[in-house]
């Protein structure tokens, strides 16, 4: 299709930041496992951990954001009678809404399932390869993804092809900002000492992709079998990384 079967490369680039679902990792793990995992057990979770003061913590935060909510949903659940945080946390989990709240207590019960082995994460095959071929390079690897720093780190220690977060360096979430706002990667380049030029973005969403393109950065769309979203826009596309060759910038 297009670019993505031809061979692609990126010069002067040190750092590649990459997104997970539908970029590292199929939608279909995330939309089809995880989150029914995480929200079939989400009511016997806090139930179990009703003392533990960091989740107590994150449900203080859900709760204001509960109380600050004016979408219809949240505002309707907000006053109907009997309700309690758990249903706000089910509705937005409904919504696919990105309360980083929410996205830590996920992790936290992802982080249960991948010890006990009932989670284990799929990867797509040239991802694997693609990521230990430029760590050697040298190269800079880092992760921005919606889901919480912690959930990233359990996905790639506990994917099919082995514990893979030795190969990354940083990790990014939406506390960092918004995906679609570029000066969340203006943000993440100065996190990682360099600047935007010098960072190759891979997603599967447009508007990331554009955001990333307006702070500086090189980007590539990401273009698998599964993605609800197909339209590259101005982007090149890439479906596979064997073909992905990317040249650091001269040294000095």
């Amino acid at each position: 299709m297009g670019e993505s079967s031809t061979p692609l490369g990126r010069s002067g680039v040190s750092h590649v930041l990459l997104d997970i679902e539908g970029t590292t990792c199929p939608v279909s793990f995330v939309a089809d496992t995880l989150f029914p995992y995480a929200a079939a057990r989400m009511a016997s979770f806090l139930e179990t951990e009703q003392n533990n003061p960091a989740v107590l913590q994150l449900l203080e935060q859900a709760a204001q954001a509960w109380e600050e909510d004016d979408e219809a949903a949240a505002a309707a659940l907000r006053q109907k009678g009997g309700t309690a945080i758990g249903d706000y946390l089910q509705l937005l989990i409904r919504q696919d809404r990105k309360l980083p709240a929410l996205k830590e207590l996920q992790g936290l019960i992802w982080a249960q399932g991948y010890a006990n082995g009932e989670l284990r994460s799929p990867l797509f095959a040239d991802v694997p390869s693609a990521l230990e071929r430029w760590h050697h390079q040298g190269l800079v690897l880092a992760v921005y993804s919606s889901g919480s720093v912690k959930a990233q780190q359990l996905l790639y220690g506990h994917s099919e092809a082995g514990d893979l977060r030795a190969l990354f360096r940083f990790w990014f979430d939406t506390r960092t900002g918004p995906k679609q706002a570029a000066q969340s990667y203006r943000t993440i380049a100065a996190a990682m000492a360099t600047s935007p030029p010098q960072v190759l973005f891979i997603s599967d969403a447009l508007a990331e992709c554009q955001a990333a393109a307006a702070a500086g950065m090189h980007v590539l769309f990401s273009d698998r079998e599964g993605n609800p979203a197909r339209d590259p826009g101005s982007f090149a596309r890439i479906a596979d990384y064997s073909g992905l060759e990317i040249a650091s910038p001269p040294a000095g």
